[in-house]
């Protein structure tokens, strides 16, 4: 039998208690690897250039070098580390920046520890990762202003949305509606517009807010 290799993480956050509590609780947890850590966005880069990790666990506020910037360093020079953000929700008002900026998602720092294990393994897939509560309030900032007033999604987009929302990759969703990864996109592209936004992650956030997704 085959076994995986542990996912790789960077780990980047100006509090050494919560750099260390996710080590602590990655490092306890079969399946990852902690490659490092990082107290702001500027050693961050340096870091992820030097560990190539799979995912980066990123704050968004620190001193020093922020995390928007970072991720958009790590964008320009095509790192192949997939960013999660961790957000305290209340006060982290970068998050839409940082979706611009390529972001793989969002989850929140009181997660449960399933919660984060499963948001680290979607995102070294490539998957989005959002959190319902992050979702309601990066809505209102990722829909287009000029939107479509709540045109309806058809049944098949809206099982495309589930799917998106769940974390499933065009091939897995192709697979588990018995449809082609073509028309998996041509579904895809037909609810953005519905929706008013531009990208997966735009497109869960409002589906939470318009209650399309439950």
């Amino acid at each position: 039998m085959t076994t995986e290799p542990p996912i790789t993480l960077l780990i980047v956050d100006d509090h050494p208690v919560v750099r260390d509590g996710l080590r602590g609780m990655f490092e306890s947890a079969p399946g990852f690897t902690v490659l490092g850590e990082a107290a702001n966005g500027a050693e961050a880069v340096t870091l992820a250039g030097r560990l190539d990790p799979d995912v980066i666990l990123m704050d968004l506020r620190m001193p020093g070098g922020g995390g928007v910037d970072a991720i958009r360093e790590l964008t320009r020079r095509g790192a192949r580390a997939q960013v999660l953000v961790l957000t305290t929700y209340d006060t982290d008002s970068d998050t839409l920046p940082a979706i611009e900026a390529g972001a793989t998602g969002y989850l929140l720092k009181d997660a449960p520890r399933e919660e984060l294990f499963n948001g680290v393994r979607a995102a070294a897939q490539g998957r989005t990762v959002l959190s319902p509560a992050v979702a309601s309030r990066l809505v209102s900032a990722v829909r287009a202003p000029t939107a479509p007033a709540n045109e309806p999604l058809s049944t098949r987009e809206r099982e495309v949305l589930a799917l998106v929302a769940r974390g499933t990759s065009n091939r897995e969703i192709a697979r588990e509606l018995f449809i082609s990864e073509a028309t998996v996109k041509t579904h895809l592209t037909h609810l953005y517009a519905k929706l008013g936004v531009n990208d997966r992650a735009a497109a869960v956030a409002t589906g939470y807010q318009r209650g399309i997704l439950g």
